[in-house]
């Protein structure tokens, strides 16, 4: 999907109010033909919902995510017959379309796993909560040091050849944390807290910097929206003191489906976009994974991070309107949608349109009943009749030099 340049907004000096999002800085994580952080533009992702054993219905989903704009698409390996048929994919990728960036999911005692796919993935994601997995104790009271750190050494014994085989293929890692997946011994330790998400993914930072591996992507999801914010906000928190700068890959877990799933995964996800953190994300929706990657974008759109589709500036309607505000936005909709990167004013009277659309490349104006007035930019070009607009409208973006066939 093509991505146009965000367009350079007034600083401070010039305005006196800062209108700019200011991105946590982070060090470049490179994902396949995809860079996640450094500067780079937010990542979009998802996720097949296929058996990664279905090699021809895998290749399908993962080729339809990216055609729609889906830079990074995780799949699902349970197996290590699982993780060899991801090889396949990537391979039937290359041959039949073109390579697409894959993560792998790795989940419950995952090393045998985690080695097989990390031959044929450009980045493994792994929970530190099932990584190793710690058999609760039913009388458990609290964990003595000791205890503590003869697991740790456990995980870093078992995350070694993981953490080495991605180092010496320059590959990438995905510290995945989730709030419903702590270790037992974070939950006795730090409880069910974002503190506890935040130290569990220290740890195993902590193991891959000892092993000189710093392709990192970190990520700490929950279902609910406050302490998916506390926890990454802490993340960032800690890492600053710390003085890392590892990129954040931002999602509200299970957040459902429909309108309310959309605005959950908007609250989580945007709210942390707007203060700067995040590099990569994902609408975690339970739906059909193509429907995640318009609301990816629209999110990224609204906070000015990302210009991929037309910005519709639109008034909502009151007594002075002088015709079918839905309708014609609609319509005017329809007949530019697939153009990339333009601001489209549609006001439906004198009032507050011309004031309200000063940014907007151009404008569809009702200022007298039965006629719309066209503008570019500020400046009106000329008045047509209502059922002409959208057509001279379109006529006004050719001539232009601005209109590409759909």
């Amino acid at each position: 999907m093509q991505t146009l340049p965000v367009p350079t907004q007034p600083t401070p000096a010039e305005s006196g109010i800062d209108t700019v999002i200011h991105r946590r800085q982070t060090r470049p994580v490179r994902v396949g033909n995809v860079t996640i952080g450094g500067g780079h533009p937010v990542v979009v992702q998802s996720m097949i919902n296929e058996d990664t054993m279905d090699i021809e219905g895998s290749v399908a989903s993962i080729r339809r995510l990216h055609e729609m704009g889906c830079e990074i698409v995780r799949v699902t390996v349970p197996s290590v017959g699982h993780a060899k048929a991801v090889g396949e994919i990537k391979q039937k990728l290359a041959e039949t379309y073109q390579p697409v960036p894959l993560v792998a999911d790795v989940h419950h005692n995952g090393m045998k796993i985690a080695l097989e796919v990390a031959k044929h993935v450009d980045k493994v994601r792994i929970n530190p909560g099932l990584y190793v997995f710690e058999k609760p104790k039913a009388d458990r009271g609290e964990y003595t040091q000791a205890e503590f750190d003869e697991i740790g050494e456990k995980i870093r014994e078992t995350l070694k050849p993981l953490v080495i085989s991605l180092r010496d293929q320059d590959k990438a890692m995905r510290i995945g944390v989730n709030h419903g997946s702590l270790a037992e011994r974070m939950l006795f330790t730090y409880g069910d807290t974002p503190e506890g998400m935040v130290e569990s993914a220290l740890e195993f930072i902590r193991i891959c910097e000892s092993l000189d591996f710093q392709n990192l992507v970190i990520s700490l999801k929950a279902s609910r929206v406050p302490v998916m914010l506390a926890a990454y906000r802490l993340m960032a928190k800690r890492m600053d003191e710390l003085g890392m700068d590892y990129p954040l890959h931002l999602g509200v877990t299970e957040a459902g489906d429909g309108e309310y799933g959309r605005i959950k995964s908007t609250a989580g996800i945007g709210t942390l976009l707007a203060e700067g953190i995040g590099d990569t994300i994902r609408v975690s929706l339970t739906e059909a994974p193509e429907k995640e990657i318009p609301v990816c974008y629209s999110i990224l759109q609204a906070l000015g991070l990302r210009k991929t589709m037309v910005e519709y500036v639109a008034c909502p309607s009151c007594g002075r309107t002088l015709f079918n505000l839905e309708d014609v936005l609609h319509e005017v909709r329809e007949a530019t949608k697939h153009l990339t990167g333009l601001d489209i004013a549609v006001m439906g009277c004198i009032v507050n349109g011309p004031g309200e659309m000063a940014d907007a490349d151009y404008g569809y104006v009702g200022k007298q009943p039965g006629y719309i007035s066209l503008y570019r930019g500020r400046e009106e070009i000329k008045k047509v009749p209502e059922d002409r607009g959208v057509e001279e409208l379109i006529n006004l973006i050719k001539a232009d030099g601005r209109w590409v066939d759909p």
